[in-house]
Protein backbone atom coordinates (compact mmCIF):
# COMPACT_ATOMS: atom_id res chain seq x y z
CA UNK A 1 0.00 0.00 0.00
CA UNK A 2 1.39 3.39 -1.01
CA UNK A 3 2.00 5.92 1.75
CA UNK A 4 -0.37 8.86 1.53
CA UNK A 5 -0.39 12.05 3.61
CA UNK A 6 -2.86 14.91 3.45
CA UNK A 7 -1.69 18.47 4.10
CA UNK A 8 -4.01 21.37 4.88
CA UNK A 9 -2.08 24.65 5.22
CA UNK A 10 -4.11 27.71 6.24
CA UNK A 11 -2.90 30.98 4.72
CA UNK A 12 -3.78 34.44 6.03
CA UNK A 13 -5.14 35.71 2.73
CA UNK A 14 -8.67 35.21 1.44
CA UNK A 15 -9.29 38.30 -0.66
CA UNK A 16 -6.46 38.80 -3.15
CA UNK A 17 -6.97 36.12 -5.77
CA UNK A 18 -3.60 36.76 -7.42
CA UNK A 19 -1.80 36.02 -4.16
CA UNK A 20 -3.91 32.92 -3.56
CA UNK A 21 -3.23 31.63 -7.07
CA UNK A 22 0.53 32.15 -6.73
CA UNK A 23 0.61 30.19 -3.47
CA UNK A 24 -1.50 27.40 -4.98
CA UNK A 25 0.72 27.31 -8.08
CA UNK A 26 3.85 26.97 -5.94
CA UNK A 27 2.30 23.97 -4.21
CA UNK A 28 0.92 22.38 -7.35
CA UNK A 29 4.25 22.67 -9.17
CA UNK A 30 5.71 19.92 -6.99
CA UNK A 31 5.50 16.51 -8.64
CA UNK A 32 3.79 13.72 -6.74
CA UNK A 33 1.03 15.71 -5.08
CA UNK A 34 -2.64 16.09 -5.94
CA UNK A 35 -4.26 19.47 -5.27
CA UNK A 36 -7.65 18.67 -3.78
CA UNK A 37 -9.21 22.01 -2.95
CA UNK A 38 -8.70 25.75 -2.55
CA UNK A 39 -11.22 27.22 -0.11
CA UNK A 40 -11.06 31.00 0.42
CA UNK A 41 -13.17 33.14 2.74
CA UNK A 42 -13.08 36.91 2.36
CA UNK A 43 -14.53 37.68 5.80
CA UNK A 44 -12.10 35.39 7.61
CA UNK A 45 -9.39 36.59 5.18
CA UNK A 46 -8.11 33.05 5.05
CA UNK A 47 -7.50 30.37 2.45
CA UNK A 48 -7.30 26.67 3.17
CA UNK A 49 -5.47 24.66 0.52
CA UNK A 50 -5.80 20.88 0.69
CA UNK A 51 -3.47 18.50 -1.10
CA UNK A 52 -2.19 14.95 -0.72
CA UNK A 53 0.57 12.70 -1.91
CA UNK A 54 3.66 10.75 -0.94
CA UNK A 55 5.29 12.08 2.26
CA UNK A 56 8.44 13.57 0.71
CA UNK A 57 6.46 15.31 -2.03
CA UNK A 58 3.97 16.68 0.49
CA UNK A 59 6.83 18.06 2.59
CA UNK A 60 8.32 19.86 -0.39
CA UNK A 61 4.97 21.22 -1.58
CA UNK A 62 4.18 22.53 1.90
CA UNK A 63 7.56 24.24 2.08
CA UNK A 64 7.05 25.91 -1.29
CA UNK A 65 3.60 27.14 -0.22
CA UNK A 66 4.94 28.53 3.05
CA UNK A 67 7.82 30.24 1.25
CA UNK A 68 5.56 31.85 -1.33
CA UNK A 69 3.14 33.03 1.38
CA UNK A 70 6.01 34.63 3.30
CA UNK A 71 6.97 36.54 0.16
CA UNK A 72 3.48 37.77 -0.70
CA UNK A 73 1.62 38.28 2.59
CA UNK A 74 2.49 41.15 4.92
CA UNK A 75 1.07 40.49 8.38
CA UNK A 76 1.45 44.18 9.23
CA UNK A 77 -1.51 44.83 6.96
CA UNK A 78 -3.53 41.63 7.45
CA UNK A 79 -6.91 41.73 9.17
CA UNK A 80 -9.72 39.19 9.29
CA UNK A 81 -12.27 37.45 11.44
CA UNK A 82 -10.23 34.28 11.91
CA UNK A 83 -7.52 33.99 14.60
CA UNK A 84 -4.02 33.80 13.08
CA UNK A 85 -0.36 34.03 14.00
CA UNK A 86 1.36 34.33 10.64
CA UNK A 87 1.23 34.36 6.86
CA UNK A 88 1.00 30.58 6.97
CA UNK A 89 -0.95 30.28 10.18
CA UNK A 90 -1.00 26.52 10.56
CA UNK A 91 0.19 23.58 8.46
CA UNK A 92 -0.96 20.13 9.60
CA UNK A 93 -0.04 16.73 8.18
CA UNK A 94 -2.65 13.95 8.34
CA UNK A 95 -1.82 10.28 7.71
CA UNK A 96 -4.36 8.83 5.28
CA UNK A 97 -2.99 5.52 4.03
CA UNK A 98 -0.03 3.23 4.65
CA UNK A 99 1.73 5.47 7.17
CA UNK A 100 1.60 5.73 10.95
CA UNK A 101 1.17 8.88 13.00
CA UNK A 102 4.67 8.38 14.39
CA UNK A 103 6.14 8.43 10.89
CA UNK A 104 4.01 11.43 9.97
CA UNK A 105 5.42 13.36 12.95
CA UNK A 106 8.93 12.80 11.60
CA UNK A 107 7.98 14.49 8.33
CA UNK A 108 6.31 17.38 10.21
CA UNK A 109 9.52 17.97 12.15
CA UNK A 110 11.58 17.86 8.94
CA UNK A 111 9.37 20.56 7.44
CA UNK A 112 9.46 22.67 10.61
CA UNK A 113 13.27 22.54 10.72
CA UNK A 114 13.58 23.55 7.06
CA UNK A 115 11.12 26.44 7.42
CA UNK A 116 12.81 27.72 10.59
CA UNK A 117 16.33 27.54 9.21
CA UNK A 118 15.79 28.43 5.55
CA UNK A 119 13.00 31.00 5.73
CA UNK A 120 13.86 32.43 9.17
CA UNK A 121 10.27 32.00 10.29
CA UNK A 122 9.76 30.92 13.92
CA UNK A 123 8.00 27.54 13.97
CA UNK A 124 5.96 25.98 16.76
CA UNK A 125 4.96 22.31 16.64
CA UNK A 126 1.52 21.21 17.79
CA UNK A 127 -0.79 18.23 18.26
CA UNK A 128 1.07 14.91 17.86
CA UNK A 129 4.24 16.74 16.75
CA UNK A 130 4.36 18.94 19.87
CA UNK A 131 7.74 19.05 21.58
CA UNK A 132 6.28 20.58 24.75
CA UNK A 133 3.05 19.34 26.37
CA UNK A 134 1.35 22.74 26.46
CA UNK A 135 2.02 23.25 22.76
CA UNK A 136 -0.15 20.33 21.78
CA UNK A 137 -2.95 22.93 21.74
CA UNK A 138 -3.09 25.24 18.73
CA UNK A 139 -5.14 27.71 20.77
CA UNK A 140 -2.34 27.94 23.35
CA UNK A 141 0.27 28.75 20.71
CA UNK A 142 -1.97 31.22 18.90
CA UNK A 143 -3.18 33.09 21.99
CA UNK A 144 -2.66 36.81 21.46
CA UNK A 145 -2.42 36.19 17.72
CA UNK A 146 0.05 38.01 15.47
CA UNK A 147 -0.39 41.28 17.35
CA UNK A 148 0.85 39.74 20.60
CA UNK A 149 3.57 37.58 19.06
CA UNK A 150 6.51 39.96 19.42
CA UNK A 151 5.95 40.40 23.14
CA UNK A 152 5.37 36.67 23.71
CA UNK A 153 8.61 35.80 21.96
CA UNK A 154 10.55 37.91 24.46
CA UNK A 155 9.68 35.25 27.03
CA UNK A 156 12.19 32.38 26.95
CA UNK A 157 9.33 29.95 27.62
CA UNK A 158 7.85 30.86 24.25
CA UNK A 159 10.97 30.35 22.17
CA UNK A 160 10.11 28.59 18.90
CA UNK A 161 10.73 24.87 18.45
CA UNK A 162 12.60 25.57 15.22
CA UNK A 163 14.20 28.77 13.98
CA UNK A 164 15.59 31.67 15.97
CA UNK A 165 13.61 33.45 18.67
CA UNK A 166 13.50 36.56 16.50
CA UNK A 167 10.19 38.21 15.60
CA UNK A 168 9.52 38.09 11.86
CA UNK A 169 7.38 41.17 11.37
CA UNK A 170 6.31 40.35 7.82
CA UNK A 171 5.60 36.61 8.02
CA UNK A 172 4.85 36.21 11.73
CA UNK A 173 5.20 32.61 12.88
CA UNK A 174 3.98 29.26 11.61
CA UNK A 175 2.50 26.30 13.48
CA UNK A 176 3.33 22.89 11.99
CA UNK A 177 2.12 19.55 13.23
CA UNK A 178 0.65 16.12 12.68
CA UNK A 179 -2.89 15.26 13.66
CA UNK A 180 -5.85 13.06 13.00
CA UNK A 181 -8.48 14.12 10.48
CA UNK A 182 -10.08 17.39 11.56
CA UNK A 183 -13.44 18.55 10.28
CA UNK A 184 -13.71 22.32 9.97
CA UNK A 185 -17.40 22.91 10.00
CA UNK A 186 -19.46 26.11 10.29
CA UNK A 187 -23.10 26.26 11.38
CA UNK A 188 -25.32 28.89 9.76
CA UNK A 189 -27.74 30.73 12.02
CA UNK A 190 -30.91 32.62 11.12
CA UNK A 191 -29.57 35.68 12.92
CA UNK A 192 -26.96 38.36 12.43
CA UNK A 193 -26.20 38.46 16.16
CA UNK A 194 -22.55 37.66 16.85
CA UNK A 195 -23.36 37.64 20.56
CA UNK A 196 -25.80 34.76 20.11
CA UNK A 197 -23.27 32.87 18.00
CA UNK A 198 -20.61 33.38 20.69
CA UNK A 199 -22.96 32.20 23.44
CA UNK A 200 -23.79 29.02 21.50
CA UNK A 201 -20.08 28.41 20.84
CA UNK A 202 -19.27 28.85 24.52
CA UNK A 203 -21.83 26.21 25.48
CA UNK A 204 -20.77 23.51 23.02
CA UNK A 205 -16.98 23.80 23.04
CA UNK A 206 -15.09 21.19 25.02
CA UNK A 207 -13.36 23.80 27.18
CA UNK A 208 -16.67 25.22 28.41
CA UNK A 209 -18.68 24.44 31.52
CA UNK A 210 -22.11 23.91 30.00
CA UNK A 211 -23.85 20.51 30.26
CA UNK A 212 -24.09 20.70 26.45
CA UNK A 213 -20.33 20.88 25.91
CA UNK A 214 -18.97 18.33 23.46
CA UNK A 215 -15.70 16.45 23.65
CA UNK A 216 -13.28 17.11 20.77
CA UNK A 217 -15.13 20.28 19.71
CA UNK A 218 -13.59 23.76 19.46
CA UNK A 219 -15.95 26.59 18.64
CA UNK A 220 -16.12 30.35 18.14
CA UNK A 221 -18.89 32.68 17.01
CA UNK A 222 -18.50 35.25 14.25
CA UNK A 223 -20.34 37.26 11.58
CA UNK A 224 -19.99 36.52 7.88
CA UNK A 225 -20.53 39.76 5.99
CA UNK A 226 -20.63 38.01 2.60
CA UNK A 227 -23.53 35.81 3.77
CA UNK A 228 -25.01 38.40 6.16
CA UNK A 229 -25.44 35.78 8.86
CA UNK A 230 -23.78 34.79 12.11
CA UNK A 231 -22.05 31.43 12.27
CA UNK A 232 -20.80 29.06 14.92
CA UNK A 233 -17.45 27.97 13.53
CA UNK A 234 -16.23 24.61 14.86
CA UNK A 235 -13.29 22.28 14.57
CA UNK A 236 -14.17 18.65 15.27
CA UNK A 237 -10.90 16.92 16.14
CA UNK A 238 -12.11 13.34 16.60
CA UNK A 239 -15.20 12.58 14.51
CA UNK A 240 -15.11 8.89 15.44
CA UNK A 241 -15.76 9.66 19.11
CA UNK A 242 -17.94 12.72 18.61
CA UNK A 243 -19.93 12.16 15.41
CA UNK A 244 -20.84 15.09 13.22
CA UNK A 245 -24.57 14.48 13.59
CA UNK A 246 -24.23 14.87 17.38
CA UNK A 247 -22.52 18.25 16.94
CA UNK A 248 -25.24 19.32 14.51
CA UNK A 249 -28.04 18.23 16.84
CA UNK A 250 -26.47 19.82 19.92
CA UNK A 251 -25.81 23.19 18.30
CA UNK A 252 -29.34 23.16 16.89
CA UNK A 253 -30.73 22.54 20.39
CA UNK A 254 -28.63 25.25 22.04
CA UNK A 255 -29.48 27.73 19.28
CA UNK A 256 -33.19 27.31 20.01
CA UNK A 257 -32.52 28.25 23.64
CA UNK A 258 -31.32 31.64 22.39
CA UNK A 259 -34.24 32.10 20.02
CA UNK A 260 -32.21 31.17 16.97
CA UNK A 261 -32.09 28.28 14.56
CA UNK A 262 -29.46 26.37 12.56
CA UNK A 263 -30.47 26.72 8.93
CA UNK A 264 -27.60 24.79 7.37
CA UNK A 265 -23.88 24.28 7.54
CA UNK A 266 -20.67 24.94 5.63
CA UNK A 267 -17.73 22.57 5.29
CA UNK A 268 -14.24 24.08 5.03
CA UNK A 269 -11.91 21.61 3.35
CA UNK A 270 -12.70 17.95 2.78
CA UNK A 271 -14.48 15.32 4.85
CA UNK A 272 -14.14 11.53 5.21
CA UNK A 273 -17.11 9.50 4.03
CA UNK A 274 -17.81 8.01 7.45
CA UNK A 275 -18.26 11.47 8.99
CA UNK A 276 -21.42 11.99 6.93
CA UNK A 277 -23.20 9.17 8.76
CA UNK A 278 -26.61 10.19 10.10
CA UNK A 279 -28.01 9.39 13.57
CA UNK A 280 -28.42 5.69 14.50
CA UNK A 281 -32.15 6.00 13.86
CA UNK A 282 -31.38 6.65 10.20
CA UNK A 283 -31.54 3.70 7.80
CA UNK A 284 -28.42 4.89 5.96
CA UNK A 285 -25.30 2.74 6.22
CA UNK A 286 -22.07 4.70 5.89
CA UNK A 287 -20.22 1.61 4.63
CA UNK A 288 -22.37 1.46 1.55
CA UNK A 289 -23.55 5.00 0.90
CA UNK A 290 -25.04 5.41 -2.56
CA UNK A 291 -25.20 8.71 -4.40
CA UNK A 292 -28.82 9.02 -3.26
CA UNK A 293 -27.82 8.41 0.36
CA UNK A 294 -25.15 11.08 0.09
CA UNK A 295 -27.70 13.58 -1.17
CA UNK A 296 -29.90 12.71 1.82
CA UNK A 297 -26.97 13.40 4.16
CA UNK A 298 -26.17 16.66 2.38
CA UNK A 299 -29.79 17.74 2.79
CA UNK A 300 -29.87 16.68 6.46
CA UNK A 301 -26.83 18.80 7.32
CA UNK A 302 -27.84 21.63 4.98
CA UNK A 303 -24.41 21.54 3.40
CA UNK A 304 -25.66 23.14 0.19
CA UNK A 305 -27.46 26.09 1.76
CA UNK A 306 -24.79 28.71 1.03
CA UNK A 307 -23.15 27.19 -2.03
CA UNK A 308 -23.31 23.94 -4.02
CA UNK A 309 -21.84 20.87 -2.33
CA UNK A 310 -20.33 18.31 -4.71
CA UNK A 311 -19.42 15.01 -2.96
CA UNK A 312 -16.94 14.11 -5.70
CA UNK A 313 -14.97 17.24 -4.76
CA UNK A 314 -15.51 17.30 -0.98
CA UNK A 315 -15.38 13.66 0.20
CA UNK A 316 -11.76 12.52 0.63
CA UNK A 317 -12.24 8.95 -0.58
CA UNK A 318 -14.16 10.03 -3.68
CA UNK A 319 -11.56 12.64 -4.62
CA UNK A 320 -8.55 10.38 -4.17
CA UNK A 321 -10.18 7.13 -5.24
CA UNK A 322 -9.14 5.28 -2.08
CA UNK A 323 -10.91 2.84 0.23
CA UNK A 324 -13.10 4.30 3.00
CA UNK A 325 -11.09 5.71 5.91
CA UNK A 326 -12.14 3.75 8.99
Amino acid sequence: MNQLIECIPNFSEGRNQQVIEQIANAIQAVQGITLLEIDSNEDANRTVITFAGAPAAVCEAAFQGIRKASELIDMHKQTGAHPRIGATDVCPFVPLQGISMKETVIYAHKLAKKVGETLEIPVYCYENAALKPERKSLAFIRKGEYEGLKEKMQNANFAPDFGEAVFNAKAGATVIGAREILIAYNFNLNTQSVEIAKKIAAEVRESGSSPDKLKHVKAIGWYMESYQIAQVSTNLTHFRETPLYLVFETISKVAEKYGSKVTGSELVGLIPLKALALPPSSPLSVSSLTSTDLQTAIHYFGLDQLRPFAPEKKVIELVLGIAPII
